[in-house]
């Protein structure tokens, strides 16, 4: 029997430390590279980080939005990076953030939950915006697959507060039913931004994992997560992409000085 995303997450996190690097070929980032704004600068800005970081890091997150810009010749090089991700031996989110209606959202949890789908991914990111009950077919097809969801509930961006601090709750209490009596660890999880002043929720409740992004440019620190995620140490993956990769000589370097920081402030 195929292990859940959970247990897998679990095994990963417990190997390689609580780090999730995230790629984000932004024009900025292409051009501080010295790359082409172009599909061939994406395979090549992907393909160096794969290289760089597969043995040392638990996850990697690729943003699907900066491929999708290029249309199918972007969306190809998103194939090939999670396809070699996934074959490396790092555990993928791909970040895509999908929420929609029931018929729609089943097509979209196809699309990255389904194994025979060429974006097929370990785990995906879903907004709740538009109901809980509209994940339904991706909470299902996560189970079938044993794959993983995501879902937003404190993110990072400043804007988000005052929305998300008043239905945060609805979605906590949810996750937290849904991970009911999982061992190692659930398979649905929250996105909590490192950045975020207090979650106001006891978060141990969750039983699944939290994806925290925010380190580095947008301000958090790893010293920042022993307080926010008292009690759930164990199940927070700290997301970092711009302060990884805005050097491509030190790529590795800093992903391991960001692992190492993070694995010292979640268990002190």
């Amino acid at each position: 029997m195929e292990e859940t995303f959970g247990a897998r997450l679990r095994s990963r996190l417990d190997k390689y430390g609580p780090l999730c690097v995230g790629i984000d070929p932004s024009p900025a980032q292409l051009l501080a590279w010295g790359l082409d704004d172009s599909p061939a600068g994406l395979e090549k800005f992907s393909r160096t980080i794969v290289e760089e970081i597969s043995d040392v890091a638990a996850v990697v997150k690729p943003q699907s939005a900066f491929y999708e810009r290029w249309g199918s010749r972007g969306v190809a090089v998103l194939e090939r990076t999670v396809r070699d991700l996934r074959a490396a031996g790092p555990l993928v989110i791909l970040d895509a953030k999908r929420g929609d209606v029931e018929s729609t959202m089943i097509a979209y949890a196809e699309a990255y939950l389904d194994p025979g789908s060429p974006l097929a991914a370990d785990a995906l990111t879903v907004s709740p915006y538009l109901g809980l009950a509209s994940l339904a077919p991706a909470i299902r097809q996560a189970h079938t697959n044993d794959a993983g969801l995501f879902i937003l509930a404190r993110t990072s961006n400043p804007q988000a507060e005052q929305l998300q601090s008043r239905v945060a709750d609805q979605i906590f209490d949810a996750v937290a039913s849904l991970n009911q009596g999982a061992t190692p660890l659930g398979s649905i999880g929250v996105v909590v931004g490192a950045t975020v002043a207090d979650p106001a929720y006891d978060l141990s409740r969750l039983n699944g994992p939290i994806l925290a992004p925010g380190l580095g440019v947008q301000g958090a620190s790893p010293s920042d997560l022993a307080r926010l995620f008292a009690g759930v140490r164990h199940a927070v993956i700290p997301s970092v992409s711009r302060a990884v990769t805005e050097n491509p000589a030190r790529i590795r370097e800093i992903t391991l000085r960001y692992r190492d920081d993070c694995a010292h402030h979640l268990a002190s």
